[in-house]
């Protein structure tokens, strides 16, 4: 559609000569973009919006009206261009190029931020210069930068590279290899990739490779006929048929049998398969998804992983980041999953368990997040949680750390490691300072908003060398 736009525009344009303005072709450029049933704006060179259609003022202006404002001040809240303020700018990107350009944008909205895709045309006059930008304007509903009940929720730099790749990869028909450590919300990306694409409304359909036996894999994959072996009473299709029309996510794709590497290469390659005690060939329409916490080029090298799945499944690879490479997103998540676990509470995290939080590095990553919270949830009798229950919470998870998570722990750089039960008192001591510094009431006052006896507080005022009776 925008393609058709541009060439449409760009013809509108042509006759104009160099000494004209383009103004006379833009009533006839406003009547195209308003007809289009997707978003669009209208801007000149100075990245000021001088049309938007219908559809975007539905979506994106509300009352307000956009016309002679900049874009980056409507959709950013900024007061320079995108570029200027750490941000991708299509419409500067277009100018260098000269050509069409795409994004992944956070936009203010009038129903708060939203992740937006964006595709820019620059649009040349009669003497060959970018005179005026078309920029279509598509929601992304598949993450939020806001908390949220269900799917991705972030808008760190990391998660947001991650999103457009997402974003970019989901309209195709490219197979798709998510590469991340275990907890990181592979099947939610899955998910996400499967939401973006043509095939939304058909299944996703999840084959857990790790929990399927090898003498039951294939079966399960591609089905049975009656009699093909003991047991089989009846005829039964697999889970590659249940999926025809919409995506295969494939998790853990590094337990896949060595000989069922081959025939899974079959279908990915020609669309066929046969079920087990069968000769007919069967062929589906799917695209595959895949999933490991594995280093498959390693694999490979072993001979544990065909070389030749490998580079079928990984067309277009996308790399999850740690909770740890994104640890500015942990108070959103940490919003959305206490309304997930505890859903019939109105849960809030002080300033100090938020601090606690973004120190430890979970090493299990979402998931463990998720575990933590549930636990803390537990521990709190009122409507905060603080410090005092996110320390009892990561007792448990600190209890066997990894030698690097032990080294992130510390509160100060040491030469030597320091023990779990230090790593969390340092840390538990850091968030109790904070609470202490920001209280303005009373001892009892603060001992109730922690969640612990007058007597523990003291307890541990003292072990600080805080004055337990200053104000």
């Amino acid at each position: 559609m925008l393609d058709r736009f541009g060439a449409a525009a760009q013809a509108s344009v042509k006759p104009c000569r160099k000494t004209e303005s383009m103004a006379h072709a833009l009533p006839e450029l406003v009547s195209y973009l308003e007809a289009l049933p997707e978003p669009h704006i209208l801007l000149d060179r100075q990245y000021r919006i001088i049309a938007a259609n219908a559809a975007y003022r539905s979506q994106y202006s509300a009352r307000a009206s956009v016309i002679g404002r900049t874009c980056y001040e409507v959709s950013h809240r900024f007061s320079v261009p995108c570029d200027q303020a750490g941000e991708s700018c299509p419409l500067g990107r277009a100018r260098e190029s000269g050509q069409r350009e795409r994004v992944l944008h956070l936009h203010h909205t009038p129903q708060g931020e939203s992740y937006v895709n964006i595709e820019l045309v620059p649009l040349r006059d009669a003497s060959g210069e970018q005179a005026y930008f078309i920029e279509k304007m598509e929601p992304l509903r598949v993450a939020q930068g806001r908390p949220a009940g269900q799917g991705l929720v972030g808008r760190s730099a990391a998660f947001q590279r991650m999103l457009e790749l997402v974003a970019r990869v989901g309209p195709s028909q490219a197979s798709v290899l998510l590469l991340g450590e275990s907890g990181t919300g592979k099947e939610l990306v899955a998910q996400a990739v499967h939401d973006a694409s043509p095939r939304a409304a058909n299944p996703l359909v999840v084959v857990d490779c790790a929990s399927l036996p090898e003498t039951l894999f294939e079966s399960e994959l591609f089905g049975h006929e009656r009699g093909a072996f003991t047991g089989a009473n009846t005829s039964k299709p697999g889970l590659v048929e249940a999926a025809s029309g919409g995506t295969l996510f494939l998790d853990e794709v590094g337990d896949i049998p060595l000989a069922m590497q081959v025939k899974l290469l079959r279908l990915l390659e020609s669309g066929t398969y046969r079920r087990v005690g069968s000769t007919e060939l069967r062929r589906t329409d799917v695209r595959v998804v895949s999933a490991t916490h594995r280093n498959l080029q390693a694999m490979v090298a072993d001979g544990r992983f065909r070389e030749d799945l490998y580079y079928r499944l990984s067309t277009f690879p996308i790399v999850l980041p740690a909770l740890r490479e994104r640890a500015e997103d942990i108070p959103l998540l940490a919003v959305a999953l206490l309304d997930r676990v505890a859903p019939q509470r109105r849960l809030s995290l002080s300033a100090g368990t938020l601090d606690l939080l973004k120190r430890y590095p979970f090493p299990g990553n979402v998931r463990e997040l998720r575990n933590v919270l549930e636990r803390a949830a537990l521990m709190a009798d009122g409507n905060s949680i603080d410090p005092v229950h996110m320390e009892r919470a990561l007792e448990t998870a600190v209890a066997y750390p990894s030698v690097e998570s032990r080294s992130t722990l510390t509160a100060e750089p040491t030469h030597t490691a320091p023990s779990p039960g230090s790593s969390l008192r340092n840390m538990a001591r850091a968030a109790l300072q904070a609470e202490l510094k920001a209280h303005r009431g009373s001892r009892a006052e603060l001992a109730h908003k922690l969640g612990i006896s007058e007597r523990s507080l003291y307890r541990k005022l003292r072990e600080m060398g805080e004055d337990p009776d200053a104000a």
